[in-house]
Formats: structure tokens, sequence, C-alpha cells
């Protein structure tokens, strides 16, 4: 690449804007790159590292509100968050060892941009809901701002819900101003072993639809001669966790022997879902595995895997979002998966395959026509010369 534009101030970055709106000059946007190999390969001839526009700049921990600008380390927001008891609700999950990164290195522009939520969003929802406001530069160069401090001052077009998971292809962030939550008193982790898919999307269905309060709901198969587990977990203050835990052992048990894990122990097992660390392994790298989040309505999950072969998987989300790691070879399973889609409902992303597959097959569910059009509508409208990284969602994008 011939040149890569590092600003440290949003005025640099908007030079660098107009140069590369002047030159005609296809922009990569990144801020810590643990991210961008996930979206569709497109052709830049520069890049825009936003890492240097970091840093915390307002934190108020009684009005659970917090700015940082987009090359601000997720792990130094979750440190400072921890240290007044505090977190992302959402759970914004680390793909950096997912793409052969360290970990710790991903920042809070890439949680945004790519709407990154982890197993509690079924509780908490997505990143998007989180977001209160933010600043940034379009593709004319221009500076503008959405949304406020508060969820009442967010007037006029949500541009905070376009912008979320738009993968830089609208606007270059240069400030997210996003709630935060206390973090839980206690956590608990119900298992169940042994159920197949089916009897633990059941098992889930019932936790969720219970008064319980549950804020994971989980799916591992049997795996290396390890039982299935079927998990749900439990958050807030020890004495609810106790009693609705104790109520959930007696409403799931009739469907096999209930087991309970406490603390670091529960708290470390979810980081491992969120982080997708069953996805992760020698035999799983980048050349081998294809990774496949695919979302369907959970009573259709057991039918769209029957008969499929992946190498790893899991289920998230009570059964509503499948992760899959499938042979890297081929379409990498894409005909197969989007064929059963289009009779059960739901989409897949291809989150991560060889820059050969992820060139030939489309990585985000092929939109129907009126919506594809609009898509491009919105795109123009923000980025008239496409030069905010062009077709990393769909071609001609």
């Amino acid at each position: 690449m011939a040149d890569t534009l590092k600003p440290d101030t949003v005025e640099h970055a908007v030079h660098a804007l107009r140069w590369a709106l002047a030159e005609e000059k296809p922009l990569d946007l990144y801020g810590g790159g643990t991210k961008r190999k996930l979206g569709r390969p497109f052709q830049a001839e520069a890049a825009l590292d936003l890492s240097h526009l970091a840093g915390i700049g307002l934190y108020e921990p009684e009005e659970l509100v917090m700015s940082a600008a987009p090359g601000t380390r997720l792990a130094e927001i979750e440190a400072t968050l921890a240290d007044r008891g505090q977190r992302l609700a959402f759970e914004p999950p680390d793909l950096g060892p997912l793409f052969g990164e360290a970990p710790g290195e991903g920042t809070i522009g890439g949680v945004f941009s790519c709407n990154l939520s982890g197993p509690a969003r079924i509780r908490a929802g997505a990143a998007r809901d989180h977001l209160l406001g933010f600043h940034a530069i379009n593709g004319r160069a221009e500076t503008f701002k959405s949304g406020g401090r508060v969820v009442k001052n967010v007037t006029g077009y949500d541009l905070a819900k376009l912008v979320t998971g738009s993968y830089g292809t609208l606007a270059v962030l240069t400030d997210l101003t996003f709630k935060v939550l206390p973090a839980p008193q206690a956590t608990c982790s119900l298992s169940l072993e042994g159920l197949d898919f089916g009897q633990g999307v059941a098992v889930l269905t019932r936790a969720l639809n219970s008064p319980h309060d549950v804020s994971g709901a989980a799916y591992l198969p049997n795996a290396a001669g390890r039982p299935s587990k079927t998990l749900v977990r439990l958050e807030g203050v020890a004495p609810s966790v106790r009693a609705r835990a104790d109520a959930l052992t007696a409403l799931l048990g009739e469907a096999g022997g209930v087991t309970a894990s406490q603390g670091e122990e529960a708290e470390a097992a979810w980081r491992s879902l969120r982080d997708l660390a069953p996805l992760i392994g020698p035999e799983l790298d980048g050349d081998r595995a294809a990774i496949w989040k695919v979302s369907v309505a959970p009573h259709e999950a057991p039918g769209v895997m029957e008969g499929l072969e992946p190498l790893a998987w899991f289920a998230d989300w009570g059964g509503g979002l499948l992760w899959l790691a499938m042979p890297a070879t081929g379409d990498a399973g894409a005909g197969l998966l989007r064929d059963r889609l289009a009779e059960t409902g739901g989409h897949a992303t291809l989150i991560r395959a060889p820059e050969p597959v992820r060139a030939a097959q489309p990585v985000f569910q092929p939109q129907p026509e009126a919506l594809a059009q609009l898509t491009r509508r919105i795109k123009h409208s923000f980025d008239p010369k496409a030069i905010l990284n062009p077709g990393r969602m769909y071609a001609g994008v």
C-alpha cells in the first residue's frame, strides 16, 4: 500500500479525507487492525490508521456514560470501568485471536463499526442500542454529529443505529458516547450435560421464557470425548442470583442433572464463549477453517444444523446464533447454508475465510433488490466518491 495516513487530531483526519477526496483515492479505515480481514477484500490506494485518535474523553460513573475516541483500546475502557464496578453491558468480544492477532488490541471504534455483541445481547441488546451519540467525518470530508449524552437528547434521524454495523463504509468515527452499566455482584452458570441440540434448545427456551432474568443461554456440542453442555447464566446481586439459580435448577432439572459454577469459574467460561475460543486452535486456523455467524429463529436452529459437518461449532443466544467453523475449501459452505436459510429465514455472515473465498462469495447475507438499492443510496449520500472502505460489505458499494 502506497500511503498510510495516521492523523493524531480530528483536524488532521479531515485533511486526510480532503486529500483522498481530491485524489479520489479509496481508503482502508482501521484502528487496532484486528478486524481488517472481516468483510470483503477491496482495493484501497491508501490506509487511514485511526490508532492515534485515542483516549477516554469523558467518564461520569454516576451518570453511567462514557465518551472515547475510536482508537481507544477496548481493554483500556473495560479496565477503567472495572475500577468503578461498571462494564459494557452488551459484552463485546475480543476477535483478535480469531484472526491470529494478539488479544486486547481491539478498539471501541471497531466494536461499534462492526456492531459486535456477546452472549449478553439476549438481555442487554446489541452494541448499537448502547451508542448515545457520536462525532464523525463523512466521505465529503464534512464533520457532523448525532445524538448526545443521554437517550432523551437523541432527536431527529437516529444515525447511531445507521453507522453502527456499517463497517466504516459511511463515515470515519472520531468520538463515541455510550452507556455503561454496573457490573454484577455475582455470577452463576447452570449446566446440563449430554443433551442433543434439539433438547438443548428446548431447555434454553424454557429458561429464557422463565421470570428468572437469564443473561446467557448457550449450547456446546460434544467434542473430543466431552459430553455436550447446555449453559444458562444468571447475574446480579448475590441473594437474587442464589434464589433464581435454585428456582431455575428446579425448573430445568427434569431435563437432567443440573450443576452450578460460581464466580470466576463461571465468568471465565462465558468469556471463552464471548471471544469464540471453541473456534480457535491450530486445527482451525485461517487457512483451514472458515468462520460463519448464522442468525436464525432458535426453533429452526436444529434443522439448520442437521447433516452439516462443521469442524467445530456452538450456539449462543438461546440457539438463535450459530457459530460454525466450516472447511475453508470451495465456497466454504456458503451455498448450503444460504439454501437452508432461504427455507427457514435468517442470515449468514462469513466472519473469517481466506481472501479468495471472501472475494468469490458474498460475505454478508445478500440483500433483496429493494434493500440493496436503499443501501446504495445511503452510501452515495454519505460517501459519493466511494472513498471509505468501498466494497467492504457489498460489491460496488
